[in-house]
């Protein structure tokens, strides 16, 4: 009967080892996948809409889209990452009523 525990606990104990080892190995997969994709669009990053609850690529498009925000608003220029959070869901859900400019 001790065999049967010992040998119950070896695959629960080599189960609990291997599992972290396939989590590292399935994340470096995607970091490679993600570093390819970084090579394709150098100065590509990804932004959380948190109204929306989608990313959007921040490239050369989005910038320019951004840019027309403040002209058509009047408003000063202001770089994305210093708006609080009232501003940034602002140009959201201005980003999403105009998406047929990108």
């Amino acid at each position: 009967m001790k065999a049967g525990y010992r040998y119950i606990s070896f695959v629960f104990l080599s189960a609990a080892l291997s599992a972290p080892a396939a989590i590292v190995t399935r994340a470096a997969s995607q970091d490679e996948h993600r570093d390819e994709h970084r090579d394709d669009h150098h100065d590509q990053k990804r932004v959380y809409d948190r109204s929306h609850k989608d990313y959007h690529n921040w490239d050369d498009n989005e910038d320019r889209t951004y840019h027309q925000y403040f002209t058509e608003n009047h408003r000063e220029y202001r770089d994305y990452s210093k708006l609080n959070r009232r501003d940034q869901d602002n140009y959201w859900k201005w980003r999403h009523e105009h998406n047929d400019n990108h």
